[in-house]
């Protein structure tokens, strides 16, 4: 697994030892970033406040700090995550455009004193309903941005309900994975 853009491209990240986390491929991080460069109109990634929710490597967020994020908090439950998300910052050097967190993504509670994030990834465990539940803390705990976009990577058979204050703007399919794009209105 690598950086696939912005000045870390090519980078190899470190790697769970087994199958409990499943980091997002390549392919489908390229295809997230593309689509976030290209075709979400308002989103600029430059100095940007990411949050990388159930972050397994951190793939994400080093992705958009490789791609001019200046911050990105990491959050997972994983003692194995959040030493592989650590192991990655160390590589990289960014270890001070981050912090990591342990903390439940599906019960975040609020988001004050921090300041509010302008682009959200959630890429929880599948079929297990922890994106719908994600999505509907990030809104009630004031987690985001107005305008800020999520991004929820789930598999593609789940079924989303409609979060109150959340407007799918944009869903693709990658073969068994399907990515949903929102944005705070």
């Amino acid at each position: 697994m690598r950086i696939v853009g912005g000045k870390f491209k090519g980078l190899h990240l470190a790697t769970p030892s087994d199958q409990a986390t499943r980091p997002t491929s390549d392919r489908v991080r390229e295809a997230v970033f593309n689509i976030l460069a290209h075709g979400i109109a308002g989103l600029e990634l430059e100095g940007a406040r990411v949050l990388d929710l159930f972050a397994g490597t951190g793939a994400l967020g080093f992705e958009a700090l490789s791609r001019g994020a200046r911050y990105c908090q990491f959050v997972d439950e994983s003692a194995e995550a959040r030493g592989l998300v650590r192991t990655n910052a160390d590589k990289l050097g960014v270890i001070g455009q981050c912090k990591i967190w342990r903390r439940d993504a599906t019960d975040l509670g609020p988001c004050a004193p921090l300041p509010k994030f302008d682009l959200i990834f959630a890429d929880p465990p599948y079929g297990k309903g922890f994106g719908a539940k994600a999505l509907n803390a990030l809104v009630e705990g004031e987690w985001i941005n107005a305008g800020g976009i999520v991004v929820l990577e789930e598999n593609e058979k789940a079924k989303m309900p409609d979060v109150a204050g959340l407007t799918l703007i944009d869903e693709r399919s990658y073969g068994e994975t399907k990515v949903r794009f929102y944005r705070h209105s």
